[in-house]
């Protein structure tokens, strides 16, 4: 593997620059003196600022990007493989290359205490709250995390500290090239089939995962993930548990309670030797009992960083979730706007489980299955947890990477919704399911867009944004 010098700056180009990531790691290393340059399929706002920050960007991907007296190293993703027409001539060319994993990993070894968040779902929430936490604390680490938060004013912040703070997705193994210090995981449940054979291929992925921590390092985990002894035993780092009250958990939520909001308050409980011992009350200012689990997690890494209460319990009263993760987007006359990136059957009943908390008339889900090979493997799945809504409008599946549809669309899910008893409705454009929603809402909705997809643009579209 490619190993770069942090001393010596290099040229670096990025393929698909414009990643939610990806956009990141070139942040850091072009403030470190990197030159960096690189291609997307189209602008944003992403590529704009790093353009503003001397990055010179190519939006159309195509060979003739790729010169070998000018580049040193290339960094991909995951999504471009060996026939696209960027990587090939990279690799014709002998150019050293990087996956976007392997360059995090190296980029991690240079800080003392690397953190990192992974799980199913809730790693952008909660490296958002732990990096929260941290600038309460004045550590001033160095972020990436997947998605905008305010905190940092976008989705990187390059610290004056030893610390690092990452979310570590396991689709392609790719936190397996990651060395962190610190780890937490929130939940381990059936993903990315695509990449992965069944739910033991992929616990057996966070092991390996697990098994990175050195002797001195720390795993925070879930002590709700199904015999997670099994995956824990043997580790040479030392093992914190979180859990919900009465799961005899290291770290607990006692006293827990809801708002109007469904926001949640309660006692942050510490197991010491025998006894329990309160920590801190904390109020969260976002919905939802995944997110009292993400917050738990969030306290055991900072309390086992040496984090004073005071400021997780200040930080996470203030966090206000990272965008699309239960965003208030608005209201179109009384009728509420929410959007939440839950793309899988347990996010979307965490998601819906927070909405059903919040006062309302009638919930309405509209919802974009993401990826082909997602949908068909988890159909009964998606019915059953789309059916806590009251009502169920379904997109056309966003494709992402793939190109075979697999026999599969959302007409798949709306006929066994629908013999779920809920009401459904199957629509074949955005502009259809607007025109929809304007007509059948009524005061005191709750309208959710949700997926990880570009679903967001119809309640966007709707409030006129």
């Amino acid at each position: 593997m490619y190993q770069i010098n942090f001393n010596e700056p290099c040229r670096i180009y990025f393929m698909g620059i414009g990643g939610i990531s990806m956009s990141g790691l070139a942040e850091i290393l072009m403030k470190e003196g990197f030159t960096v340059t690189g291609s997307d399929m189209k602008e944003s706002d992403l590529t704009k600022q790093l353009e503003a920050e001397g990055a010179v960007i190519s939006y159309h991907q195509t060979a003739s990007n790729i010169h070998a007296d000018e580049i040193d190293v290339v960094v991909y993703t995951a999504a471009i493989h060996e026939d696209h027409p960027e990587l090939a001539e990279v690799i014709r060319l002998g150019i050293p290359r990087l996956t976007r994993a392997e360059l995090l990993g190296q980029i991690m070894r240079n800080y003392k205490t690397a953190i990192a968040i992974s799980g199913t779902h809730g790693k952008t929430t909660t490296t958002s709250m732990v990096t929260e936490v941290m600038m309460a604390a004045n550590e001033d680490p160095t972020v990436t995390v997947g998605g905008m938060l305010d905190c940092i004013h976008g989705n990187f912040h390059l610290g004056e500290s030893d610390c690092f703070i990452t979310e570590a997705c396991e689709y392609t193994n790719s936190f397996l090239s990651f060395y962190p210090t610190v780890e937490a995981v929130l939940n381990i449940e059936e993903d990315h089939l695509d990449f992965f054979k069944d739910i033991h291929d992929i616990r057996r992925s966070f092991r390996l995962f697990m098994e990175k921590l050195p002797k001195g390092g720390v795993l925070v985990i879930n002590e709700e993930i199904e015999n997670y002894e099994e995956l824990t035993a043997g580790l040479q780092c030392r093992v914190v548990t979180f859990g919900l009250e009465g799961s005899g958990a290291d770290y607990t939520a006692a006293h827990l309670a809801y708002d109007d909001n469904a926001c949640a308050s309660f006692t942050l409980m510490h197991q010491n030797g025998d006894t329990q011992k309160p920590v801190v009350d904390i109020k969260m200012n976002v919905p939802g009992v995944h997110n009292v689990k993400n917050a738990l997690a969030c306290a055991a890494v900072a309390l086992e960083q040496g984090i004073k209460p005071k400021y997780i319990a200040s930080a996470l009263e203030r966090f206000g979730n990272a965008h699309r993760r239960f965003e208030f987007k608005g209201k179109i006359g009384e009728v509420t706007i929410v959007d939440d990136y839950a793309h899988h059957p347990q996010e979307i009943d965490a998601t819906l489980d927070a909405a059903k908390k919040m006062k309302h008339r009638k919930l309405w889900c509209v919802f974009q299955s993401h990826t082909y090979t997602r949908t068909k493997a988890l159909l009964d799945d998606f019915a059953k947890s789309l059916s806590a809504a009251d009502a169920v409008v379904l997109a056309p599946i966003y494709a992402a990477r793939e190109t075979d549809t697999l026999g599969v669309s959302s007409q798949d899910i709306a006929d066994r919704i629908e013999k779920l008893g809920t009401e459904v409705h199957n629509l074949e454009s955005f502009d259809a399911i607007e025109t929809f929603l304007l007509t059948n809402c009524e005061a005191g909705d709750v309208v959710i867009t949700m997926g990880a997809g570009d679903i967001y643009r119809v309640g966007e579209k709707l409030l006129g944004m």
